[in-house]
C-alpha cells in the first residue's frame, strides 16, 4: 500500500464493520486519515507519552504493553481491522504507562485527536460513530478482563485458539503467554498437555 490517503469507499468498507453510515460521512474521515507505516519491533507509542492518534490496523499486528518494573506485560494483541490506541491516554490527552509496539510490519490509518473531535462534531452521525467506537473498545476490554479473571489458564488458552487461531502463526509465544497472564514455560506445558490428549 502506498502512503496515499484512502478513498471514502475504502474507509466505508473498513468502518462498516463497526458502524454503517452513508458515503458522505466517510468522505470527511478519509480527508483526515494519515497513513502511517512501522516496521516490526518499532515503537508506535512510547511509555509515559500522550496518544495523539486513534488508529485502525489495515495490515499487520501490534501489542499494547505496560511495564511492571522488570518486564513488558502484554495487555492487548491487535490485528487487521482492529482499533489500536492507548485509548485512556487518547481520551484524556495525558501520558500513561502504556506502550504500543509493532509485532509485524504494520500499516495504520490514523486520525489525530483534534481532527477526530471535529469530525464527531460535524453531525449527529459523527457523534454516533464516536459512541460506537468507544462502546466497542470498552466491551472488548471488559470481556478480556473477565476472561483473564474467571477462566483457568488452560481455558484462556483454548478460548484464544477458538476465537483467534491465526494468532499462533503470527505472534511469538512469549508475548501470547504474557497476554494470557502466564509464563512462557506454563504456556508450553499447557500446549504439551493438550497435544498429548
Amino acid at each position: 500500500m502506498d502512503n496515499q490517503r484512502p478513498s471514502p469507499e475504502e474507509v466505508k468498507q473498513v468502518f462498516d464493520l463497526y458502524f454503517k453510515a452513508e458515503i458522505n460521512i466517510w468522505k470527511g474521515f478519509s480527508e483526515k486519515i494519515k497513513v502511517r507505516e512501522f516496521n516490526k519491533a518499532d515503537i508506535i507509542k512510547e511509555y509515559n507519552t500522550v496518544e495523539r492518534y486513534l488508529n485502525i490496523i489495515i495490515k499487520g499486528s501490534a501489542g499494547l504493553f505496560v511495564w511492571d518494573g522488570n518486564r513488558d506485560i502484554c495487555i492487548n494483541l491487535l490485528y487487521e481491522n482492529s482499533f489500536m490506541s492507548d485509548y485512556l491516554s487518547f481520551l484524556g490527552q495525558k501520558p500513561t504507562v502504556m506502550k504500543a509496539e509493532a509485532l509485524e510490519d504494520i500499516v495504520l490509518w490514523s486520525i489525530n485527536y483534534e481532527d477526530l473531535n471535529e469530525l464527531y462534531g460535524r453531525s449527529e452521525t459523527g457523534l454516533r460513530i464516536g459512541k460506537a467506537i468507544s462502546e466497542m473498545l470498552y466491551i472488548r476490554k471488559q470481556e478480556e478482563q473477565i476472561g483473564l479473571l474467571t477462566l483457568a489458564p488452560q481455558e484462556r488458552y483454548l478460548k484464544l485458539i477458538e476465537s483467534r487461531p491465526a494468532i499462533f502463526q503470527r505472534t511469538p509465544l512469549k508475548i501470547i503467554a504474557s497476554y494470557l497472564g502466564l509464563t512462557a514455560e506454563s504456556l508450553s506445558r499447557i500446549r504439551k498437555r493438550i497435544m498429548e490428549k
